[in-house]
């Protein structure tokens, strides 16, 4: 099985402590757009972002609930969170969109081998 084509988008920055969330985000929409399989780990407190009750924020920024909810129409699927950034914020997998696995620690080294391509936002 070929996994030229894979692709696993990192996303470790809280909904509005930057625009990386968002740029990770798009990253991932355009590479679903062009065929590519995606996936999305969240890390540490991007894991805040796939919360189902989330704040707004700061005026003038978007809010990003309405964005994770439009991924399954890019067939992206595979919303994946680390355990160890659950626990560090206190979080259990009900609190997050449906959809969102747990993968353990351990792991993530072969998730992470699994895919050609891993960008970090």
């Amino acid at each position: 099985m070929s996994h030229e084509n894979e692709r696993l988008v990192i996303i470790r920055h809280a909904p509005y402590s930057s625009n990386a969330l968002r740029e990770g985000l798009d990253v991932a929409l355009v590479a679903a757009a062009f065929g590519q399989t995606v996936s999305l780990l969240f890390l540490g407190q991007g894991v805040l972002a796939l919360l189902k009750e989330q704040k707004t924020g700061a005026p003038g920024q978007k809010a990003t609930l309405p964005t994770i909810d439009m991924l399954e129409m890019y067939d992206i699927d595979q919303l994946l969170v680390a355990q160890s950034a659950l626990d560090a914020l206190h979080l259990q997998v009900d609190q997050l969109v449906e959809g969102a696995t747990v993968v353990a620690d351990e792991g993530l080294p072969e998730l992470l081998h699994r895919h050609s391509h891993v960008m970090n936002f």
